[in-house]
């Protein structure tokens, strides 16, 4: 089993990544924590509890709240595409007698800052954390900051992240989790660590169509199924309008399925760097993926190639 710390800003595709990773054996979610990105992290880390509180669970992970900014930039956030509160506006969703459809987890927070709980949890589990990141690395760059000699004993930190190949899907050049802070993308990516990214150029292999998705959560009745209905619908909408089908990319879901089903994914080592300083290439990740021509001293290795469908079937058959 592999013990887990997930870094996130959901997000409704971090939401099916949680939702995956509480549901796979093979990963033991020690700890979440939020950050800002896809929503404010006050509102991030109230989605994170409703999240939770979609599962029936007798414990619950560690949870703190991370970085409210970017190391350097202002922070930018993706409402547009994820709903007003980042969840689909499932916020606004009521029963019958006008309690919360989704209801948040009844957790209490961890005493400790984001930064102070991922530290705790690398001197817990030396050699044995992996950090998966699903948002911004702000939190992870300010724990290396903090105590580089714990982040050192992290096994590896799987990072959803970058556009290489690809057009980005913030500007022609950056992917979200990247642009949002950079900064903290090439400190994270040069620490040393092994890092293990998705790209867009994996995840928009996986197309979760409308179709898919409401043919698997229509067999259940249940509390998860209508959720995912529920969350996903703004995210559909703004793909039928600006990316021509009707469905989403589960970005965030692929590194989960790195952890659990390596065999699904194909990768490549690579020298990976981050512009910072670029005004029509802020936030680009570069790297050069061609196999003859790799770098004497690769940093990370980068997922080109994903089973899609056998991934999107596991995705499903974890999730009933």
């Amino acid at each position: 089993m592999q013990r887990v710390l997930i870094d996130t800003d959901p997000g409704v595709d971090d939401a099916f990544a949680i939702l995956l990773a509480m549901r796979s054996p093979e990963l033991k979610v020690e700890a979440i924590i939020t950050v800002c990105g896809n929503t404010p992290v006050a509102q991030a880390t109230q989605n994170l509890l409703t999240i939770l509180g979609v599962l029936d669970l007798d414990e619950f992970p560690a949870i703190a709240q991370g970085a409210a900014e970017p190391l350097v930039k202002q922070l930018v956030t993706a409402a547009h595409v994820h709903g007003e509160d980042g969840l689909g506006n499932t916020s606004q969703l009521r029963c019958a007698d006008g309690n919360l459809l989704y209801a948040p987890a009844d957790i209490e927070m961890s005493p400790l800052s984001g930064v102070d709980l991922i530290l705790e949890m690398a001197a817990r589990y030396p050699d044995e954390l992996i950090i998966v990141t699903l948002g911004p690395l702000t939190n992870i760059a300010k724990a290396i900051r903090k105590d580089a000699a714990k982040m050192r004993r992290l096994q590896k930190i799987v990072v959803m992240g970058g556009a290489f190949e690809e057009y980005g899907n913030v500007t022609t050049t950056a992917e979200f989790n990247i642009f949002v802070d950079p900064h903290a993308a090439d400190e994270v990516f040069h620490f040393g660590v092994p890092i293990h990214i998705a790209p867009l150029d994996a995840t928009h292999q996986v197309v979760l169509t409308g179709e898919r998705l409401h043919a698997e959560v229509d067999k259940h009745d249940n509390k998860i199924s209508s959720f995912l209905k529920d969350s996903t619908q703004a995210c559909m909408e703004f793909y039928r309008q600006h990316v021509g089908f009707w469905g989403f990319h589960i970005h965030d879901a692929l590194p989960i399925g790195i952890l659990t089903h390596p065999e699904h994914f194909e990768s490549v080592d690579a020298y990976v760097q981050v512009e910072t300083a670029g005004v029509l290439t802020d936030g680009m990740t570069v790297a050069d993926l061609r196999r003859e021509r790799r770098h004497p001293n690769p940093n990370a290795q980068v997922c080109i190639k994903v089973a899609a469908e056998a991934f999107l079937d596991h995705f499903f058959k974890r999730l009933h």
